[in-house]
């Protein structure tokens, strides 16, 4: 490695072995005098997470499965590196007192309590976990307001929002934008959506993300994620949200104002761009990439979303609109659900109505404490295995 300068911003990385924290580390090698990383933690690749520990040499290293602790310390045992296991170690990792800016791309509803706990230590966070928002955003923003810590978003769609409000006077805006590329099962009937494989949700045509969230991508369940996050990132009604399938995956998302006037996003189906604006903004950090020609894109169409054939995205804005731990309800039914698909267990089709009835049957609550969310998170589990 490069050596850092004294002015290097340290960084945590939560599920540093997966898509999001690999190419997170590749903007570090980018920026080698700019960015340093300290802590780096991972569900269970240990062997990938041992090799990221030898090339970047960070402080403290945590994998979530303790099963894997012993060959992940085994295999690390001759440097100084601090080798830690379980979902409390990862969770720490976020509050070392070293880090500047933490970035929160553990999938699903795993990076919860890491986030909480970076809130609470003032931490910067590049928040590339959506679930966070999704099952906490009305504790998240509670939390927000009594501390130092403040969210950059890393989706693509949160990262060019983000961007068109920069410099804008917030009351101004009257609608977020967000563009769908509508995954590889856009043109598909209601039938042919019975019959697909894993590997065909899989292969999704603009993005190169994990299975999980390129089921979701899917499924159309991650743009109903994400519109539950834009809520809570930018303070906006969801009826005030539309989503707008654009294939081309070129505009990122859009923001219209009050004066008629819509601003917009655009860049190649790239996740290095938002992960980069995220750990230097301010500051807008050169590249040598090669920049979006419009050359190559002469046609940029839009459709809107048929929410019969991916009811997915309907669940998404009824359980916003009733609130509580609903999001937290359709996030537990949909991780099940998910899972159960990638392994064979259930079909594509079947994922909308275990959510679905998970909403129907699990007990409502007002209540959006994380002793609550925990709870309701464990039980719509339990009962969302019980129907495969």
């Amino acid at each position: 490695m490069k050596p850092e300068s004294k002015e290097a911003t340290n960084i945590v990385i939560l599920g540093s072995t997966g898509s999001i924290g690999t190419q997170t580390l590749d903007i570090i090698r980018e920026y080698p005098g700019r960015f340093r990383a300290v802590g780096l933690a991972a569900r269970r690749n240990w062997e990938l997470l041992a090799r990221q520990a030898r090339e970047f040499l960070p402080r403290r290293v945590a994998i979530a499965d303790k099963s894997q602790h012993d060959n992940l310390r085994g295999a690390l045992a001759d440097l100084p590196i601090e080798v830690e296991a379980g979902d409390d170690a990862v969770a720490d990792i976020a509050s070392m007192g070293e880090a500047d800016t933490v970035v929160t791309a553990m999938v699903g509803y795993s990076g919860l309590i890491p986030t909480i706990k970076a809130i609470a230590a003032g931490k910067r966070i590049a928040l590339a976990n959506k679930e966070t928002l999704v099952v906490a955003g009305e504790l998240i923003t509670r939390l927000l307001k009594d501390s130092e810590s403040e969210i950059i978003p890393v989706d693509s769609e949160h990262s060019a929002i983000f961007q068109c409000l920069v410099g804008e006077n917030r009351p101004a805006m009257r609608k977020i934008i967000l563009t769908a590329s509508g995954g590889p099962f856009r043109t598909l009937s209601a039938k042919e959506l019975e019959n697909v494989t894993v590997d065909d949700a899989l292969r999704h045509p603009n993005w190169d993300m994990g299975a999980k969230v390129t089921i979701d991508s899917a499924s159309m369940m991650n743009k109903g994620f994400e519109m539950i996050e834009a809520r809570w990132l930018f303070d906006c009604d969801p009826r005030n949200i539309e989503i707008a399938v654009h294939p081309q995956s070129v505009i990122h998302s859009m923001v219209e104002f009050h004066d008629g006037s819509i601003k917009a996003q655009l860049g190649v189906p790239d996740m290095h761009l938002p992960i980069r604006y995220a750990l230097g903004y301010p500051e807008r950090l050169a590249t040598d990439t090669a920049p979006l020609s419009l050359r190559d894109y002469a046609t940029l169409t839009f459709e809107a979303p048929d929410m019969e054939r991916f009811p997915l995205l309907r669940l998404a804005f009824e359980a916003i609109g009733k609130g509580g731990n609903m999001p937290c309800i359709l996030n537990a039914a949909n991780e099940v659900a998910v899972d159960a698909f990638l392994r064979g267990k259930i079909r594509f089709t079947d994922m909308p109505v275990i959510a679905e009835t998970a909403m129907s049957r699990m007990e409502y609550s007002g209540d959006v404490s994380i002793d609550t969310l925990v709870s309701t998170n464990r039980e719509t589990r339990m009962f969302a295995e019980s129907l495969l």
